[in-house]
């Protein structure tokens, strides 16, 4: 189980580029919440979002004014990173039946919708409001971007509001607070840019 998984961190660190943090917690997390985790489990939180490693002209555009629960942008960058996972997986000479788990997870790590699908959107979730807040704040200070702080608040409630599993949630409480408050800064900041820039640290 490990062999794989090591190659498949390889994998990611390689080419996810900015998303290699979120993608390595994302497992991190999986662990923490869940021990028991399967191997298709964890191989699906670590590569859930790889589909952004590898550009391409069928590569999904998320537009910010559709919502962060855009069930078309969803449903495509899911899709699309079950099919380049399960490629990558098939190259490595994996079980098919862990495959076509590890993409069935995938194709549903935004929404959940099964005890195993709901750990690893819950893992998702987590590893998002730990390492993928301050990513969204900056976007904020572009307005080509169509992050205005109210997008990006309702893409924080919406990453911390889907987790179903009460543990998950608890652990995710304190995550989005922060991801509030730094919100509030940076939108402070925003409003009054001669001052000084607020620490945002994560």
């Amino acid at each position: 189980m490990e062999s794989l998984l090591a190659c498949a961190r390889s994998w990611v660190k390689e080419h996810a580029g900015s998303q290699v943090p979120h993608l390595l917690r994302a497992e991190e997390w999986l662990r923490q919440i869940n021990p028991a985790a399967s191997e298709a489990m964890l191989l699906a939180a670590l590569t859930h979002d790889m589909e952004r490693a590898f550009p391409g002209p069928d590569s999904p555009k998320q537009d910010p004014s559709r919502g962060p629960d855009d069930p078309l942008y969803l449903q495509a960058h899911s899709e699309r990173s079950a099919r380049i996972v399960g490629d990558f997986l098939r190259e490595q000479q994996a079980p098919p039946d862990l495959i076509e788990e590890v993409m069935a997870l995938i194709r549903v790590h935004e929404v959940g919708g099964w005890p195993a699908a709901d750990w690893v959107q819950a893992a998702d979730s987590l590893s998002f409001l730990e390492v993928n807040v301050q990513p969204f704040l900056n976007m904020m200070s572009n307005t080509r971007t169509g992050w205005s702080p109210e997008k990006v608040r309702a893409k924080f409630s919406w990453m911390y509001t889907r987790i179903r599993l009460p543990e998950a949630r608890q652990l995710a409480t304190p995550l989005y607070q922060q991801a509030l408050e730094k919100l509030r800064q940076q939108e402070e900041h925003l409003r009054h840019p001669g001052e000084p820039t607020p620490s945002l640290q994560e």
